[in-house]
């Protein structure tokens, strides 16, 4: 692959339309970037769970401050890859770009996930597997294989893809309208549900075109098993996730009291080198001694880690470009760091999912999603397969107009419910069901 054409300002839906030159205003880069925080679903994602429940007294992170995180060290990491790459590549007047197109690709990494956290996307496609919605499988509905695997293997990066770049009813085409680099930049898993081997994957079925128009465009090579090779900015978009989920959920798990400061102080010194980094830690050590909040210093702590690991990432990125252009680097960057650093991302790994993850705080918000998400499901699924009985009408009029199906095929209309209901906040979802449910009502105490 080359970065000439990789790097390209064409927008999808808006082809026929000739970019703005870089002086006339803002770049089509920093275009895309507005474009995002000025959306209603990057709005909405204020309200949703990233790991822990949405506290009344203690402010954790939700998808919305996460998003924000991961594009700030985004920008950094394409930004300082861009200074580097330039001196390589001084006639490619795009590479200055990198840093907007990560940014903005961080940004929109997590618009495609429902409400509930990861167990969202679980429990749609729990819903297919196992719930009501597994007699869809049968051939009078006429499914494909990639269709029906698009709903039992529901995937939250297919679904930001989707977000992006789908005609929802009313609106204009191409979506957002986002430049392709932008869009190829969020593909983590660049190939269709049939492919996928754990539940991962990067388009449905509807939006395989749109795909494949991006991956020609841009000359995205293609494996001999039809999945694609990833963009390269690809792997910084997934850098700076790994490093602000990772290290993030530490300094909350600290907030609310389930790891202590110790256990967390432990880890985040763990990504020094004890004897080739002596007068770094000697540096740190004085800087603790004088901060004396401990909020402060498990702050001060978590900042250090993160830029180490931005440049680490950076190394690992400039060591193997020519493999990642020619698509055979495997694994992250993540999982390439050296030694020290590798043992203890490994440590905060098994720490977070034996004491963070499986909290009883945690276990109990996802086990509500399993029930909210799994009977939204079934009442719309349901109305809208039967569209004509009086109770259906009712259901169905609470579908939002974008959300109307494309065509009278099972396919689009179970999409559309689902479309829906994985754009839904935690907040929506939950009081939706009450009232579904007759649980809650409005004017009634």
């Amino acid at each position: 692959m080359d970065w000439n054409q990789l790097l390209s300002a064409k927008r999808l839906g808006m082809e026929e339309h000739q970019p703005l030159a870089a002086h006339e205003d803002r770049t089509q880069f920093q275009r895309d970037y507005d474009r995002i925080i000025f959306s209603s679903p990057f709005r909405r994602m204020q309200n949703k769970t990233q790991v822990f429940p949405l506290p009344e007294h203690v402010f954790v992170h939700n998808r919305l401050t996460h998003s924000l995180e991961v594009a700030s060290v985004g920008r950094s990491l394409g930004s300082i890859l861009a200074e580097r790459l330039s001196k390589k590549y001084p006639e490619n007047q795009l590479i200055h770009e990198i840093g907007s197109i990560v940014s903005t690709a961080c940004l929109a990494h997590d618009l495609g996930n429902p409400p509930f956290g990861h167990s969202g996307e679980a429990a749609i496609s729990n819903f297919f597997l196992k719930g009501n919605g597994k007699k869809f499988k049968k051939k009078k509905f006429g499914l494909t294989e990639g269709q029906w695997k698009d709903f039992t293997h529901f995937d939250g990066n297919a679904n930001a893809f989707r977000t992006l770049t789908h005609q929802f009813n009313g609106k204009r085409d191409g979506g957002f309208a986002l430049t392709y680099s932008t869009l190829a930049s969020i593909v983590k898993y660049p190939f269709e549900s049939t492919a996928a081997t754990k539940s991962k994957f990067g388009f449905f079925q509807s939006d395989k075109e749109n795909y494949l128009k991006i991956a020609e465009t841009l000359s995205i090579h293609r494996n001999e098993d039809g999945s694609f090779c990833r963009h390269p900015l690809v792997y910084l978009v997934e850098a700076a996730d790994d490093i602000c989920y990772q290290i993030m959920d530490l300094e909350d798990a600290f907030k609310l009291g389930i790891l202590n400061y110790d256990t967390i102080t432990g880890l985040f010194l763990g990504f020094y080198d004890p004897e080739a980094e002596k007068s770094q830690l000697d540096r740190i050590e004085n800087t603790l001694l004088k901060v004396t909040d401990r909020n402060e210093q498990i702050s001060y702590l978590r900042a250090g880690v993160i830029g180490k690991l931005i440049y680490e990432c950076i190394r690992i990125f400039e060591e193997n470009e020519g493999e990642i252009l020619a698509g055979t680097f495997k694994k992250s960057l993540i999982d390439r760091l050296p030694a020290v650093q590798h043992e203890a991302m490994k440590r905060v790994q098994k720490i977070s999912v034996a004491e963070v993850y499986n909290h009883r705080t945690v276990v109990e918000i996802e086990i509500a999603g399993y029930k909210i998400i799994g009977t939204l499901l079934d009442e719309f699924v349901e109305a809208i397969m039967t569209p004509e009985e009086k109770y259906s009408k009712k259901i169905l009029s609470l579908l939002p107009g974008q959300y109307k199906p494309a065509d009278e095929s099972t396919y689009s209309k179970i999409q559309s419910v689902v479309d829906f209901v994985a754009g839904m906040t935690d907040v929506f979802a939950l009081d939706l069901y009450r009232k579904i449910k007759g649980i809650s009502l409005p004017g009634v105490v």
